[in-house]
């Protein structure tokens, strides 16, 4: 089975999942570039899903 959309590696779940939210990727600083190429952590999205809420 194929995720629609695809997660990328910097992603902590889908999106629209109970607990997660969108943010900046960490290591690109949302630009969705590094040296030159799409950065491989968000996949030239410049955003990551990251999980939010403490517990």
């Amino acid at each position: 089975m194929s995720q629609d959309p695809p997660l990328n590696p910097g992603d902590e779940a889908e999106p629209g999942v109970p607990g997660s939210g969108e943010d900046t990727c960490p290591d690109c600083n949302g630009s969705g570039k590094l040296g030159g190429a799409d950065c491989k952590t968000c996949g030239g999205t410049g955003k990551v899903t990251q999980g939010i809420g403490g517990g």
